[in-house]
Formats: structure tokens, sequence, C-alpha cells
């Protein structure tokens, strides 16, 4: 039996960059004050930087807004992931393992590497490590992680 709530990803509107700022203020906050960099305005003004309809997806769980991501074209080619955010009360329960599994289907059928950010320190580092993302480079805030994409041979490889 599968547990797992119904999810879909919708193409965020642009009324939804709101909600992804406050989302991202719940979802990050500990973090950035653990880091010393909270700052809810600069939090909303990085949002509203990265958002884009373009490539912005909302997550609806069982048809109610429960996060965020963003895939757009990496500089150095490849995708880049960002404004991944998923509501506290739904975190733990394998929704954003599927989400992420979802995202990385996709690059591994196009063969394009996926490079995120995370905060140094925090508990999502751990679930990209566990999908592949090795460390590309770091400073005292932020942590650069890279997965190079997967063959079908790969996935199945002892």
């Amino acid at each position: 039996m599968n547990s797992l709530p119904h999810w879909t990803l919708e193409p965020a509107r642009p009324e939804d960059v709101e909600r992804v700022c406050d989302l991202k203020g719940r979802v990050m906050r500990a973090d950035l004050e653990r880091l010393g960099r909270w700052d809810p305005q600069r939090s909303r003004r990085r949002v509203r930087a990265a958002f884009s309809t373009a490539h912005t997806s909302v997550l609806l769980v069982e048809g109610a807004f429960a996060g965020s991501l963003s895939v757009r074209p990496d500089e150095r080619g490849g995708r880049h992931l960002e404004l991944f955010y998923l509501s506290p009360h739904l975190q733990g329960r394998g929704i954003g393992t599927a989400v992420l599994r979802h995202v990385l289907a996709e690059a591994d059928a196009a063969g394009e590497p996926v490079r995120l950010v995370v905060l140094r320190g925090s508990a999502a580092q751990r679930l990209y490590e566990r999908h592949g993302f090795v460390l590309e480079r770091e400073d005292g805030v932020d942590v650069l992680l890279v997965r190079e994409p997967r063959t079908p041979q790969d996935r199945f490889a002892v």
C-alpha cells in the first residue's frame, strides 16, 4: 500500500510569488538564523528575483498549495534547481523525495546535470547527497552541489 499523498506540479502564476515568499520564510528561517543571515525583506527579494513563471512550479498535495520548485537552465550547462520548498507539516512523508526523483528523472532523460545550492549545515544537504549530489564548492554560508546525469545502467548497477 502506498501512503504517499497525491501530489502534482502545476505551472506557477504571477500571484504565486507571495505564497512562495511566505513558505521560504517558514521553511528556511531557522537555518538562516543559525547562520546569522535571517532578513525577511532580503529573503522576499531573493525569491522574487528567482521566481519565473517560465521555470517555477507550485506543488499541490491533495489539491492544496504545499510547495514550490524552480528548474531553470544553468549557465554552466544542465539545470539549476532552486526555490524547492515543502510545507513543514508535509516534510518527512516522502513527498520531497518523490518530487526530487521526478526532477532528476527528467534531467537524466535529457542527459543533463543538476546543480543546486543549500545552506551549510542544512538537513536538505543529506537528502540531496542520498540522491547522488556531490560537493562542487562551498563557502561560509552556501554549499553548491551537482549531480551528473544517470544512465539506465547507472541506476541498476550494484
